[in-house]
């Protein structure tokens, strides 16, 4: 490849690829479960719990600067003059005008970035430019749309100068909590570098040169040894092979995979990714040292190091927050409106056979990890089977008469409620699973071998795969087969929008329901 230099790809057929491959692959089993080495535990036991994303504290800060420039301005114009109720609104309109306005000023001078907000001290310069500026547009538009305001210059002086203060302030302080998060671990994107030998080696290299580097790098995997891959690389030590790279994933809280491998090594690569796409993680493939270009759009950077971006977390940082809203705001209303239900179905459960009212199963949640699900009990307490090796089955005689209906119009689901408000499950996404749920003599992985991608999200109360008819019981290959596709259909297309969609179209969907027993 002479021109190689000069030809552009897309990433997109690399997902294809993966893709593909694990279709074929489908059936071949699972891999024999791996254990970590202790230097590698000792290393996921430190990184159990979460980091603060950059991006939540850029918008937090967004938000209190928002805030702290739209009150301050009303405090000082309110005391300044008397003012109607109606004046009040209009005054407050125009703040509001206005600190979005200074917002929009910051922005444009780069002022949210990460660098930007450690240093506050050599930018400041540039943040009482940006706010001066969106003080003398909100200036204008209070004499355009409120002349009757009253303020003098000496009130304008004390407002601006209350502001200005306020930012200043505000920014240093910001500064040195960042700084202290960083020092701490505590704000960082937590990555793995995938690869050994003098790959790595320059890779981490060029991420230490960057000053506006927030990667912290936990360790190196790689299923070679000796010298083309030592157990100490740029300080840093090898933690095991690709295997287990993905157990070690799913104990700690990481953010990002960055795969050092040549481009070249397509074979590799693709094997890698194989087994590692399952996991909610960005994936990125090191470019720094490749001759080979993609398009443009599929690059990321930290600092000046270019990333091929292979696969990204899905419902991240404001999409995960805007979800958890969506989530306790319909739950509660949820419970508001069927707590009369669930009484009923928890009274008749109690009176019509012996045992408890609830029935806890042990499910796979987000990131595999294994959750405790609630339900309203519809088996006899003796012929219960919380591991769900066997299915229910039409006429099935361990099934009450009470937990039929009940099973047949998914009022045993409603406690799950409550696993939404503890955080445990979605109200919409991929239903979890009994941990040892399995189709004839087959586990569902073993069936699907990409099935462990459907729990990149949380899973939910219902989901995608469950409006359109599959739920119930999965008593052949197709059915696991189908019900995952549908899973990573959701997790792909994930908008808000979507999830009200599935929502409101449950109900209607499960009075046509004819595969739940």
């Amino acid at each position: 490849m002479s021109n190689v230099q000069n030809q552009q790809l897309d990433i997109n057929e690399l997902r294809k690829k993966v893709s593909e491959i694990a279709g074929r692959s489908a059936g071949d089993g699972d891999s024999p479960p791996v254990s970590l080495n202790p230097l590698a535990r000792q290393v996921a036991n430190q990184l159990r719990t979460g980091n603060h994303s950059p991006n939540i504290i850029i918008g937090q800060l967004q938000l209190l600067e928002f805030a702290g420039l739209v009150i301050l301005g009303c405090i000082v114009s309110i005391l300044a003059s008397e003012h109607t109720v109606g004046s009040l609104l209009g005054l407050f309109a125009i703040m509001v005008a206005g600190a979005g306005l200074t917002g929009l000023m910051l922005y444009a001078l780069d002022l949210y970035q990460l660098p930007s907000l450690r240093t506050p001290m050599t930018k400041m310069p540039r943040i009482l430019m940006a706010y001066t500026a969106g003080f003398a547009l909100t200036v204008l538009l209070l004499l355009a749309f409120h002349p009757t305001g009253g303020s003098s210059w000496l009130t304008t002086a004390m407002w601006f100068v209350a502001g200005a203060a306020f930012l200043a302030l505000e920014r240093i302080l910001t500064g040195v909590a960042i700084r202290h998060w960083g020092r701490n671990g505590v704000m960082e994107r937590r990555a793995v570098i995938v690869g050994g030998g003098d790959a790595a080696k320059n890779l981490i290299r060029s991420l230490e040169e960057q000053p506006d580097n927030d990667i912290r790098i936990c360790g190196i995997f790689d299923d070679r040894t000796g010298d083309r891959s030592p157990d100490i690389v740029a300080g840093y030590p090898k933690l095991g092979t690709f295997a287990e790279l993905v157990e070690f994933a799913r104990l700690t809280k990481l953010d990002m995979l960055i795969i050092s491998l040549p481009i070249s090594a397509e074979g590799r690569i693709l094997a890698l990714l194989k087994q590692v796409w399952i996991l909610p993680v960005d994936i990125r493939i090191a470019a720094h040292a490749n001759k080979l270009r993609f398009r443009p759009r599929s690059y990321s950077h930290v600092g000046n190091v270019p990333m091929l971006d292979v696969f990204d977390k899905p419902i991240r940082d404001w999409d995960s927050v805007a979800k958890r809203i969506f989530d306790l705001f319909f739950t509660v209303v949820a419970l508001l409106l069927l707590w009369p239900v669930m009484i009923g179905a928890a009274i008749a459960v109690k009176t019509t056979s012996k045992g408890p009212v609830f029935f806890k199963q042990k499910r796979h949640g987000f990131n595999n990890e294994t959750i405790n699900v609630w339900k309203f009990r519809s088996m006899y307490t003796e012929l219960s089977d919380p591991t769900a090796k066997k299915a229910v089955t039409k006429n099935d005689p361990r099934v009450t008469p009470v937990g039929r209906f009940l099973r047949k119009s998914s009022i045993d689901e409603l406690p799950q409620l409550f696993n939404v408000l503890n955080g445990s499950l979605s109200l919409v996404g991929p239903r979890p699973h009994a941990v040892m749920a399995q189709t004839g003599d087959l586990k569902y992985a073993d069936v699907v071998e990409h099935y462990f991608a459907r729990h990149k999200v949380k899973p939910g109360v219902t989901g995608w795969a469950q409006i359109n008819g599959w739920r119930g019981e999965i008593d052949n290959s197709d059915k696991i087969k189908f019900r995952t596709a549908f899973d990573l259909h959701y997790i792909e297309n994930w908008s808000l929008m979507f999830d009200l969609k599935i929502m409101f179209l449950t109900p209607i969907r499960l009075l046509k329901s004819e595969n739940a027993y």
